[in-house]
């Protein structure tokens, strides 16, 4: 959402939600052929039972859980270059997790996760996300995911303490006067200070470009011959960018929730303007359907204007709750988006939204805004915000103007009445970021590639469904996969038998779906 280019997985803003309320990348393929790590190739991981996740990981959760069928999981690092254009130079290290294959004599391999953001920390995502949706998968693949090059523990980014974090999101995201334009990008100037000061030297290697690399030289340290590989959200982006790099080394390959790759960061925001309105839309007609009781009112076609009254009124009075904090305009923004990424949470929004009206009280709606912000409840903030940040800015060359931004207002706000205002000031995210980024386009060609299958859901407010069907087409024939799913939320793997049973036969049996496939349950 705001702030963000991209958004992280809907599995592990599922699982993060969960806890809270119960309690442009460029690559130019070299066409085949491994990553060029020389002695880095050869290393050893060793394997040693999981603690906790970190405080930048996303602290709170406790030590991973076994597999239903009782699997452990296992955590180690792996060294990767700095600099890809010095493999031999400085090293970094990647936190890696795994549970390896339940039926050993029909393993085939690894099975490596990106849950998106960019941000997010594979190494706690995974045993949260695999508890409910990758059992079957598990019976004949290791399940591996880890912390790209500026998350979580793999030298993760950190722009901003604690408490510079709280005044951060205190400050007005969709300012309304030259003084609030000011504030808001001083926290941009501040952020961006702050990234170089903690992480100067990681900063300008945090691309996914590079991450990709890291990918391959992790599918050799595997073991793998070929990357067996799910992508989810900006996880898909990534996906593509190894496709391009690598393309005669992937395995078998599912893109959920997928980002458009011929978007740029404007194009980028506008369509989840689009598509945040849209899914905000499709929670209005089903809450309508229980009459006096929803809290946007039994007119969907009114909602809209309900919600939008609600957050200009919060726009001057915020409303308290109960840790001291004020649950301001921008805190239910991004709660109210939150509460989008999944149908599963639309009861959690109807709840927030009750308590806001009805008690002036404003708890769950900050629970889900924490819970996009990566907040815990101790008060500690993950460091997915500052990846996000920093991978967004190693990604594109754009660097947005205030008057930019106000020329583009009234397009936004065209495209959605509640949040277009706030994705559009979302793109000083990289104004004044201390280094530049890559190139305007990105390339997802992959003529050579095993067949990818590209998964868009119709209701995907982060990664519009569009987005899809270009990243299929340029993969290109043969390689891009298209498989369209009827439903809400982000991703759509888990949510329905139809496309979790084409992807499984994939991963599993390497039946191909019949590209245009269409699923309704």
């Amino acid at each position: 959402m705001p702030r963000r280019k991209r958004s992280i997985a809907r599995a592990g803003a599922v699982a993060a939600v969960g806890l809270l309320v119960a309690t442009a990348a460029t690559a130019c393929g070299d066409g085949d052929g491994d990553t060029s790590g020389g002695p880095l190739t050869e290393q050893k991981l060793s394997w040693k039972s999981c603690p906790a996740p970190s405080t930048l990981q996303g602290a709170g959760t406790g030590k991973p859980a076994p597999m239903p069928d009782g699997t452990a999981w296992e955590c180690s690092t792996m060294q990767v270059p700095l600099d890809w254009s010095k493999p031999d130079g400085e090293r970094m290290d990647l936190a890696l997790i795994r549970a390896k294959a339940k039926d050993q004599d029909k393993r085939l391999g690894s099975l490596v996760y990106n849950f998106g953001g960019p941000g997010g920390s594979g190494v706690s995502t995974l045993p949260l996300a695999a508890q409910e949706d990758y059992e079957k998968l598990h019976s004949r693949y290791d399940l591996v995911s880890f912390d790209p090059r500026g998350v979580g523990e793999s030298e993760g980014v950190r722009c901003l303490d604690d408490r510079a974090m709280d005044a951060a999101y205190a400050v007005d995201g969709t300012p309304d006067d030259a003084a609030e334009e000011k504030q808001s990008l001083e926290v941009t100037s501040k952020s961006a200070e702050g990234c170089e000061k903690t992480a100067g030297k990681v900063i300008p290697h945090v691309d996914t470009e590079s991450a990709a690399r890291d990918m391959d030289l992790m599918r050799q340290v595997l073991g793998d011959r070929k990357l067996n590989y799910f992508g989810i959200s900006y996880g898909t982006e990534l996906g593509a960018v190894y496709a391009h790099l690598f393309p005669r080394n992937v395995g078998r390959a599912v893109f959920d929730a997928v980002v458009d790759p011929t978007h740029d960061p404007e194009q980028s925001s506008l369509g989840q303007a689009k598509g945040f309105q849209l899914a905000l839309d499709n929670f209005l007609k089903d809450c309508a359907a229980d009459g006096a009781s929803c809290p946007a009112g039994p007119d969907p076609k009114q909602g809209s204007q309900k919600i939008g009254d609600l957050l200009k009124q919060l726009d001057t009075k915020p409303l308290p709750t109960k840790d001291g904090r004020d649950l301001t305009q921008t805190h239910a923004l991004n709660g109210i988006a939150q509460a989008l990424y999944s149908q599963d949470f639309w009861g959690y929004l109807k709840q927030g939204l009750s308590e806001a009206q009805q008690l002036g009280t404003g708890n769950l709606l900050m629970a889900l805004s924490d819970s996009m912000t990566g907040r815990d409840q101790q008060g500690q903030y993950s460091n997915i915000q500052s990846a996000n940040t920093a991978i967004a800015c190693a990604d594109s060359q754009q660097r947005y103007t205030t008057a930019d931004i106000k020329a583009k207002l009234p397009e936004f706000r065209k495209a959605s009445p509640v949040f277009g205002d706030f994705l559009a000031w979302g793109l000083q995210q990289c104004t004044d970021w201390p280094v530049d980024g890559g190139t305007e386009s990105l390339d997802v060609s992959a003529k050579g590639s095993a067949p990818i299958v590209v998964v868009g859901n119709t209701g995907d407010p982060a990664t519009p469904y569009e987005g899809a069907r270009r990243m299929a087409q340029g993969l290109g024939k043969g390689v891009g996969i298209e498989v369209t799913n009827k439903g809400e939320g982000h991703g759509a793997y888990g949510n329905g038998t139809c496309v979790t049973d084409a992807v499984d036969r994939y991963l599993l049996d390497g039946t191909v779906p019949k590209s245009g496939t269409v699923c309704t349950r």
